[in-house]
């Protein structure tokens, strides 16, 4: 089976980039120039959330037509939407939270998967079950850089994408963190600029995240 992430990378979506685009796209015919542009910004990795109807159309449209693209699905919460995804062309699956069906079925996807967690125990219980990798949720308000950097010392193994309330201005206190890999954020694509279709501001914003890899972040 093809592996859903590029084999010139490490297989996992928290070394892609240090920055992952969060998407809400209310009209499915701006996935494709919105995509071109976060890739052309140094943005690889797209996580379209099934917020709106036209999710599906979106991630099946970056997934034809942008191959620098590794696009995902993110606010996954049932077994159905983890078919329905794959079935799009996701090539990673985030939740913002997780049950056992769900991580059941996020798992027998074969996709590289980023279950959500908020507390110490979400954690552990996932450890416990072989799962590594995590979506912290939702960040600033369940703790931020301070919670995440005490969980750095009984629990090294666990490795985060925080990813609510974060902007430019903190990123890159986050991606300082030893147990942090990237950071979800959606400043680089706001709503305005996407319903102008402004690409070029899009991009611009996409290279100056993707410099907060230079700005403190390990991203490793």
């Amino acid at each position: 089976m093809t592996s859903p992430l590029p084999s010139s990378s490490a297989a996992s979506v928290l070394d892609l980039a240090p920055v992952v685009p969060v998407v809400v796209l209310s009209d499915a015919a701006d996935a494709v120039p919105l995509a071109r542009a976060l890739v052309a910004g140094g943005l690889p990795a797209v996580e379209v959330t099934l917020r709106t109807p036209g999710a599906p159309d979106a991630i099946r449209a970056i997934a034809g037509e942008v191959p620098d693209a590794v696009v995902g699905a993110g606010t996954v919460i049932t077994p159905e939407q983890v078919s329905a995804c794959v079935a799009a062309g996701a090539r990673f699956l985030v939740s913002p939270g997780w049950t056992d069906a769900l991580l059941d079925a996020m798992r027998a996807s074969g996709l590289p998967f980023l279950p959500g967690v908020s507390t110490t125990s979400e954690v552990v219980a996932l450890l416990e079950r072989g799962v590594r990798e995590m979506k912290f949720f939702p960040a600033q308000a369940a703790g931020g850089t301070a919670y995440l950097r005490s969980l750095a010392g009984p629990l090294p193994q666990a490795r985060f994408c925080p990813t609510g309330g974060i902007g430019p201005e903190i990123a890159p206190e986050y991606l300082s963190l030893p147990n942090v890999g990237c950071v979800g954020g959606s400043w680089m694509v706001p709503a305005d600029a996407v319903a102008a279709g402004d690409w070029d501001r899009i991009e611009r914003l996409a290279r100056a995240a993707a410099g907060l890899r230079d700005a403190g972040g390990t991203c490793r």
